[in-house]
Protein backbone atom coordinates (compact mmCIF):
# COMPACT_ATOMS: atom_id res chain seq x y z
CA UNK A 1 0.00 0.00 0.00
CA UNK A 2 0.80 3.46 -0.35
CA UNK A 3 3.57 2.35 -3.22
CA UNK A 4 3.93 3.57 -6.71
CA UNK A 5 3.30 0.86 -9.17
CA UNK A 6 3.49 3.64 -12.09
CA UNK A 7 6.74 2.51 -12.76
CA UNK A 8 8.05 -0.79 -14.60
CA UNK A 9 9.47 -3.17 -11.79
CA UNK A 10 12.75 -4.55 -12.49
CA UNK A 11 12.49 -8.17 -12.26
CA UNK A 12 15.26 -11.31 -12.39
CA UNK A 13 14.31 -15.00 -13.14
CA UNK A 14 16.35 -17.71 -11.50
CA UNK A 15 15.90 -21.35 -13.21
CA UNK A 16 18.55 -23.40 -14.16
CA UNK A 17 16.59 -25.44 -17.11
CA UNK A 18 17.45 -22.86 -19.96
CA UNK A 19 13.97 -23.75 -21.83
CA UNK A 20 11.91 -23.04 -18.85
CA UNK A 21 14.08 -20.01 -18.07
CA UNK A 22 13.71 -18.71 -21.34
CA UNK A 23 10.15 -19.00 -21.00
CA UNK A 24 9.26 -17.20 -18.13
CA UNK A 25 11.90 -14.49 -19.34
CA UNK A 26 9.72 -14.07 -22.93
CA UNK A 27 6.16 -14.41 -21.03
CA UNK A 28 7.26 -11.02 -18.49
CA UNK A 29 9.11 -9.51 -21.19
CA UNK A 30 5.91 -9.35 -23.17
CA UNK A 31 4.28 -6.90 -20.20
CA UNK A 32 5.07 -3.31 -20.93
CA UNK A 33 5.10 -2.90 -17.18
CA UNK A 34 7.99 -5.55 -16.37
CA UNK A 35 11.85 -5.14 -17.27
CA UNK A 36 13.73 -8.53 -16.94
CA UNK A 37 17.08 -6.89 -15.20
CA UNK A 38 18.64 -10.81 -15.17
CA UNK A 39 18.36 -14.05 -15.75
CA UNK A 40 20.38 -17.22 -13.85
CA UNK A 41 20.40 -20.68 -13.46
CA UNK A 42 22.18 -21.08 -10.10
CA UNK A 43 22.07 -19.99 -6.57
CA UNK A 44 25.37 -17.91 -6.35
CA UNK A 45 25.01 -16.39 -9.65
CA UNK A 46 21.39 -15.50 -8.54
CA UNK A 47 22.31 -13.90 -5.08
CA UNK A 48 25.04 -11.91 -7.49
CA UNK A 49 22.71 -10.82 -9.83
CA UNK A 50 20.23 -9.64 -6.96
CA UNK A 51 23.17 -7.30 -5.48
CA UNK A 52 24.06 -6.03 -8.51
CA UNK A 53 20.40 -5.15 -10.38
CA UNK A 54 18.22 -4.52 -7.35
CA UNK A 55 15.39 -5.98 -8.35
CA UNK A 56 11.65 -5.11 -7.31
CA UNK A 57 10.95 -9.15 -7.67
CA UNK A 58 12.74 -12.10 -8.27
CA UNK A 59 10.92 -15.46 -9.76
CA UNK A 60 12.94 -18.37 -8.91
CA UNK A 61 12.39 -22.49 -9.28
CA UNK A 62 12.64 -23.85 -5.46
CA UNK A 63 15.41 -26.00 -7.04
CA UNK A 64 18.43 -24.74 -8.68
CA UNK A 65 22.24 -26.12 -8.15
CA UNK A 66 24.26 -26.66 -6.58
CA UNK A 67 22.61 -28.84 -4.17
CA UNK A 68 19.22 -29.27 -6.44
CA UNK A 69 16.82 -29.03 -3.00
CA UNK A 70 15.14 -26.17 -1.63
CA UNK A 71 17.23 -23.17 -2.82
CA UNK A 72 14.52 -20.98 -4.20
CA UNK A 73 13.17 -21.25 -0.36
CA UNK A 74 16.45 -20.47 1.20
CA UNK A 75 17.39 -17.53 -1.02
CA UNK A 76 13.82 -15.81 0.18
CA UNK A 77 14.25 -16.61 3.63
CA UNK A 78 17.80 -14.93 2.83
CA UNK A 79 16.08 -11.53 1.41
CA UNK A 80 13.69 -11.29 4.34
CA UNK A 81 16.93 -10.56 6.72
CA UNK A 82 18.63 -8.46 3.80
CA UNK A 83 16.28 -7.23 1.27
CA UNK A 84 12.83 -7.03 2.95
CA UNK A 85 11.50 -5.35 0.15
CA UNK A 86 12.20 -6.86 -2.61
CA UNK A 87 9.56 -9.73 -3.70
CA UNK A 88 9.90 -13.47 -4.29
CA UNK A 89 7.70 -15.75 -6.16
CA UNK A 90 8.65 -19.74 -5.94
CA UNK A 91 8.12 -22.25 -8.25
CA UNK A 92 7.96 -25.75 -7.71
CA UNK A 93 7.11 -29.17 -9.63
CA UNK A 94 4.62 -30.36 -6.68
CA UNK A 95 2.60 -28.84 -3.56
CA UNK A 96 4.43 -29.14 -0.58
CA UNK A 97 3.09 -27.73 2.77
CA UNK A 98 6.35 -28.00 4.28
CA UNK A 99 7.77 -25.40 1.88
CA UNK A 100 4.87 -23.19 2.07
CA UNK A 101 5.51 -23.42 5.76
CA UNK A 102 9.43 -22.12 5.91
CA UNK A 103 8.36 -19.47 2.93
CA UNK A 104 5.60 -17.42 5.25
CA UNK A 105 7.20 -17.88 8.62
CA UNK A 106 8.48 -14.56 8.53
CA UNK A 107 6.51 -11.72 8.61
CA UNK A 108 7.20 -10.55 4.79
CA UNK A 109 4.27 -10.64 2.56
CA UNK A 110 5.62 -10.06 -0.47
CA UNK A 111 5.78 -13.59 -1.27
CA UNK A 112 4.16 -16.67 -3.40
CA UNK A 113 4.70 -19.82 -4.11
CA UNK A 114 2.73 -21.80 -6.99
CA UNK A 115 2.98 -24.39 -9.19
CA UNK A 116 5.36 -24.50 -11.89
CA UNK A 117 2.34 -25.74 -14.39
CA UNK A 118 1.11 -22.11 -13.60
CA UNK A 119 3.92 -20.82 -15.27
CA UNK A 120 2.48 -21.38 -19.02
CA UNK A 121 -0.68 -19.00 -17.87
CA UNK A 122 1.07 -15.80 -18.64
CA UNK A 123 -1.84 -13.83 -17.16
CA UNK A 124 -1.98 -15.30 -13.48
CA UNK A 125 2.37 -15.35 -13.66
CA UNK A 126 1.84 -11.59 -14.19
CA UNK A 127 -0.54 -11.46 -11.80
CA UNK A 128 1.51 -13.03 -9.08
CA UNK A 129 4.36 -10.54 -10.19
CA UNK A 130 2.30 -7.35 -9.50
CA UNK A 131 0.79 -9.00 -6.39
CA UNK A 132 3.99 -10.01 -4.44
CA UNK A 133 5.47 -6.15 -5.40
CA UNK A 134 2.73 -4.79 -3.71
CA UNK A 135 3.24 -6.65 -0.51
CA UNK A 136 0.19 -9.02 -1.21
CA UNK A 137 0.83 -12.31 -0.61
CA UNK A 138 -0.21 -15.44 -3.01
CA UNK A 139 -0.42 -19.25 -3.00
CA UNK A 140 -1.13 -21.62 -5.42
CA UNK A 141 -5.09 -22.87 -5.67
CA UNK A 142 -4.15 -26.17 -4.98
CA UNK A 143 -1.90 -24.99 -1.89
CA UNK A 144 -4.65 -22.98 -0.28
CA UNK A 145 -7.08 -25.45 -0.49
CA UNK A 146 -4.47 -27.59 1.48
CA UNK A 147 -3.70 -25.37 4.01
CA UNK A 148 -7.00 -24.48 4.61
CA UNK A 149 -8.66 -28.09 4.47
CA UNK A 150 -6.06 -28.55 7.27
CA UNK A 151 -6.86 -25.66 9.71
CA UNK A 152 -10.18 -24.63 9.19
CA UNK A 153 -13.10 -26.64 10.13
CA UNK A 154 -16.03 -27.02 7.88
CA UNK A 155 -16.95 -23.11 6.70
CA UNK A 156 -14.18 -20.48 6.77
CA UNK A 157 -15.85 -18.17 10.39
CA UNK A 158 -15.85 -15.19 7.65
CA UNK A 159 -19.83 -15.30 8.11
CA UNK A 160 -19.25 -14.27 12.32
CA UNK A 161 -16.56 -11.84 11.64
CA UNK A 162 -18.47 -8.22 12.59
CA UNK A 163 -18.71 -5.29 10.12
CA UNK A 164 -15.41 -3.88 11.87
CA UNK A 165 -13.62 -6.90 12.05
CA UNK A 166 -14.31 -7.38 7.65
CA UNK A 167 -13.09 -3.90 7.54
CA UNK A 168 -9.76 -4.81 9.37
CA UNK A 169 -9.71 -8.01 7.36
CA UNK A 170 -10.02 -6.57 4.08
CA UNK A 171 -6.78 -4.48 4.71
CA UNK A 172 -4.93 -6.77 6.15
CA UNK A 173 -5.27 -8.87 2.70
CA UNK A 174 -4.31 -6.01 1.08
CA UNK A 175 -0.82 -6.00 3.14
CA UNK A 176 -1.65 -3.29 5.41
CA UNK A 177 0.53 -3.03 8.85
CA UNK A 178 -1.71 -2.80 12.42
CA UNK A 179 -0.82 1.04 12.16
CA UNK A 180 -1.82 1.48 8.27
CA UNK A 181 -4.73 -0.54 9.43
CA UNK A 182 -5.73 2.31 12.56
CA UNK A 183 -4.24 5.06 9.78
CA UNK A 184 -7.34 4.19 7.73
CA UNK A 185 -9.93 3.21 10.38
CA UNK A 186 -9.28 6.17 12.61
CA UNK A 187 -9.02 3.74 15.87
CA UNK A 188 -5.88 3.45 17.74
CA UNK A 189 -3.35 0.30 17.19
CA UNK A 190 -4.56 -1.19 20.10
CA UNK A 191 -8.38 -1.59 18.63
CA UNK A 192 -6.56 -3.28 15.44
CA UNK A 193 -4.80 -5.78 17.64
CA UNK A 194 -7.98 -6.71 19.32
CA UNK A 195 -9.76 -7.19 15.92
CA UNK A 196 -6.88 -8.98 14.53
CA UNK A 197 -6.98 -11.59 17.74
CA UNK A 198 -10.11 -11.74 17.24
CA UNK A 199 -10.54 -12.44 13.48
CA UNK A 200 -7.74 -15.13 14.37
CA UNK A 201 -9.66 -16.89 16.84
CA UNK A 202 -12.87 -16.77 14.70
CA UNK A 203 -11.31 -17.97 11.71
CA UNK A 204 -9.91 -20.59 13.33
CA UNK A 205 -6.02 -19.49 13.27
CA UNK A 206 -5.77 -18.52 17.13
CA UNK A 207 -3.29 -21.16 18.03
CA UNK A 208 0.22 -20.90 17.52
CA UNK A 209 0.99 -21.86 13.34
CA UNK A 210 4.33 -22.10 11.53
CA UNK A 211 2.64 -20.62 8.85
CA UNK A 212 2.08 -16.72 9.47
CA UNK A 213 -1.62 -16.53 10.51
CA UNK A 214 -1.67 -12.99 9.05
CA UNK A 215 -1.06 -14.29 5.59
CA UNK A 216 -3.33 -17.31 6.08
CA UNK A 217 -6.14 -15.09 7.04
CA UNK A 218 -5.68 -13.16 3.89
CA UNK A 219 -5.91 -16.05 1.58
CA UNK A 220 -9.27 -17.14 3.54
CA UNK A 221 -10.49 -13.30 2.73
CA UNK A 222 -9.24 -13.90 -0.78
CA UNK A 223 -10.36 -17.05 -1.27
CA UNK A 224 -14.29 -15.68 0.28
CA UNK A 225 -14.40 -13.29 -1.96
CA UNK A 226 -13.53 -15.24 -5.35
Amino acid sequence: MGEDMSRRLRVVVAEDSYLVREGIVRALADSEHIDVVGAEGDYDSLVETVERTAPDVVVSDIRMPPTGTDEGIRFAVELSRTHPEVGVVVLSEHAQLTYATELFEGNNTRRAYILKERVADQAFLLQVVDAVARGRPMLDPKIVSMLIDARLSPGSGMESLTERERQVLALVADGASNRAVAGELGITVRAVERHVNSIFGKLGLEDHDAVNRRVLAALVYVRHHE
